[in-house]
Order: structure tokens, then C-alpha cells, then sequence
């Protein structure tokens, strides 16, 4: 009877100290070791937007509720029609297709990334630079201009 006081006390503690974990989809190649290599190295925060617990090896997530989601493993991208961007050593592949949510996709690098960002909550350029960082330790084989 005691132990149940103690977990009935404890459980608010438990409940607020708590986020739900984001539940994001897996890529294709989210086992290849250059995303173990971009995990590791991947902020607590960027913009202002803490990290947060995802279910499926390879992704991150920051804020709450979502503002930044992270997926490494795509296939590499090395021809697009997309606008491309270079923020610190990385090429991006810009798609503004959903508006105000914006998918940066590392281009020329294996494994690629992805990067979601809700424009109305943080800024591209800051969350890039930061997850550029992590990013550039994917093999790179081809850049925006080449």
C-alpha cells in the first residue's frame, strides 16, 4: 500500500518531466553508417527548439511541438530541378512545395539527408548551419555547381 502512495505521488513528476516521442518514418538506408556518423554528432537544440526522442534510427526531431525533423538515409540525390543552396560545406536541394514548410535534401552525398523546417517557427538558415555541422560528415561526391 505504501509503494502505490509513493508511485501515485511520483507519477506527475514522471508525466510532466516527459515528451512524447515523435514517431517518423525510417529511410531506406537509414542503416548505412554515414547517418550513424550525422546522429552522433546532431545538437541537443538548433533555433531555439530542444530535441526530442524519435522512434526510428536515423531521425531527430526539435520542439514542441514540432518546428525541425531530421531523416538520414535517403538515396543520394545527384540531379534535381530544384533550386540548390550551399549553407556552410553542405549542398541543399530546396522544396517549397509545402509551404511554410520547407525540405532541405543534401545534395551529392551518400546517404542523403533531409531536413523539414516550418518556416513559421524557425529560420532555415540557422537550423542548416547548425545541422549542416553533422550533415558534412557524409561522403560527399558531387556539389551544387559541378
Amino acid at each position: 500500500m505504501k509503494i502505490l502512495r509513493i508511485l501515485a505521488l511520483a507519477m506527475p513528476l514522471v508525466l510532466t518531466g516527459c515528451s512524447a516521442t515523435v514517431v517518423l518514418p525510417p529511410a531506406p538506408l537509414a542503416n548505412d553508417p554515414g547517418c550513424a556518423e550525422v546522429i552522433v554528432r546532431l545538437p541537443a537544440d538548433t533555433d531555439g527548439q530542444a530535441k526530442r526522442t524519435t522512434n526510428s534510427q536515423s531521425t531527430a526531431a526539435w520542439g514542441s511541438p514540432v518546428a525541425i525533423t531530421l531523416t538520414c538515409g535517403l538515396e543520394p540525390v545527384m540531379v534535381s530541378a530544384l533550386p540548390c543552396i550551399t549553407a556552410g560545406d553542405v549542398d541543399w536541394i530546396v522544396d517549397d512545395s509545402d509551404q511554410p514548410n520547407y525540405t532541405f535534401i543534401s545534395f551529392g552525398r551518400t546517404p542523403a539527408t533531409a531536413i523539414t523546417i516550418d518556416s513559421t517557427r524557425s529560420s532555415g538558415a540557422n537550423v542548416l548551419d547548425d545541422l549542416g555541422q553533422a550533415v558534412q560528415f557524409t561522403k560527399s561526391t558531387k556539389n551544387c555547381f559541378d
